[in-house]
This record gives structure tokens, C-alpha cells and sequence, in this order.
């Protein structure tokens, strides 16, 4: 197991457990985490041959199918907190036969360049950053995006003690309402141009593109 004390370090809250987190969104989604992950690329208007960056990338599901999306001309990148997650991710991908770049990182202070990417995403983790890092994380979100690119935020839409499953597993972390993630993109200097129900569970999203 990787030295703890050598992680990058997070103000937010880090899960750990890859294979308990799996089988509970799986649980949460009622066997329809495949759907889940193709309406969240929908959203994300991923084209052919894109650069993409998961932050928050977990077990890898989501970056699997944006680099299915964007093809092999395309360039997905995950970050994480969790070495656990991680490798998990770089299992998935192995049998998925799709290659991916996976680092250990914070979603605070993201380990690239300004302007590299087309596309972010960020699923069901901003709520758990206190409000602080999670302006910071929307910061660094739009200094890593290219002109004009663009940012995928999913979050519950509710207070997640009150739905589904997967809000339950997330109760102790707090939430991130619709509204909360327009007023943080729109801080950070995104324009949001579409935004509401993922059409799963209790679900919100919003996509923003940089107005730089």
C-alpha cells in the first residue's frame, strides 16, 4: 500500500475503499451505471479525437467511456486522491483494452500545464471539498482548459441525507445543490450553457465553457 504520508494532500475528504465504492454505485444506479456513464458523455459533448481530464476519476468508469468517445486520436487524462481507486482504474482499463493516463493528485492543484485540455469533468466530488478548495478546484479547472473549453459538473441536486443510495453514501460529506455549482462556475469565470437534471436519481448538471 502506498505511504500515506507521501500522498498530495486534499482539505476535502478522500474515499478509499474502490471495490465497496463500486458495488454501492452500481447498487445506486439499480445495474444502470452503463447508461449513467453514456449520458454523462452526451452532456459532455465529447468529440473525436478531444483531450479530456476526470477529476475525480475514482474507478476509472467515466474516463473508460470518454476515451471510447473520443477515440484514438483523442487523450484522456484521471486524477485522483485515492491510490486504492486508482488502481482499480488502471485494472478496468487494462480489461477494457483502452489506454489511459491515471495520477495521484488533488483536484486543489491539478498536476498540468495552463490551456491543455478541450474538455473537464467532475462527478459526484465536488461536494467533497469544503467551499474554499472547491473554488480553488474550479480555478484550476479553468486554467487547464484551452480557450472556449468546456467543463461537465455533476452533483446531487438535493440534500443527499433525503434520496437515493448513493446520496446516503455521501450523507456525512455534505452537497452541492444545482444552484451551488452555477454560482462556482460562474465565480471562476465559466459561462454555463446548458444545465439541469442528469435525468438519474437526484442528479444536477451544469456545462460551462471558459470565457477566456
Amino acid at each position: 500500500m502506498a505511504n500515506r504520508n507521501l500522498m498530495p494532500r486534499t482539505a476535502g475528504i478522500v474515499l478509499h475503499s474502490a471495490a465497496s465504492y463500486d458495488l454501492v454505485v452500481w447498487l445506486a444506479m439499480l445495474g444502470r451505471e452503463r447508461a449513467f456513464r453514456e449520458r454523462l458523455v452526451q452532456l459532455a459533448r465529447l468529440e473525436s479525437a478531444e483531450s479530456v481530464l476526470d477529476v475525480g476519476c475514482g474507478t476509472g468508469t467515466l474516463a473508460i467511456a470518454a476515451k471510447r468517445a473520443v477515440g484514438p486520436g483523442g487523450s484522456v487524462y484521471g486524477i485522483d486522491a485515492s491510490p486504492e481507486m486508482l488502481a482499480r482504474a488502471c485494472k478496468k482499463a487494462r480489461k477494457a483494452g483502452v489506454e489511459l493516463v491515471f495520477q495521484n493528485a488533488v483536484a486543489e492543484t491539478l498536476p498540468f500545464p495552463d490551456a491543455q485540455f478541450d474538455v473537464v469533468l467532475t462527478t459526484v466530488m465536488l461536494h467533497h471539498l469544503p467551499r474554499n478548495a472547491r473554488q480553488q478546484c474550479a480555478r484550476e479547472m479553468g486554467r487547464v482548459l484551452k480557450p472556449g473549453g468546456r467543463v461537465l459538473a455533476v452533483d446531487f441536486g438535493t440534500d443527499p441525507a433525503k434520496r437515493s443510495l448513493l446520496a446516503h453514501l455521501h450523507r456525512r460529506h455534505g452537497h452541492v445543490t444545482l444552484s451551488d455549482m452555477l454560482a462556482l462556475l460562474t465565480e471562476a469565470g465559466f459561462n454555463s450553457i446548458e444545465s439541469g437534471k442528469v435525468g438519474i436519481r437526484d442528479l444536477q448538471f451544469v456545462l460551462a465553457v471558459t470565457s477566456r
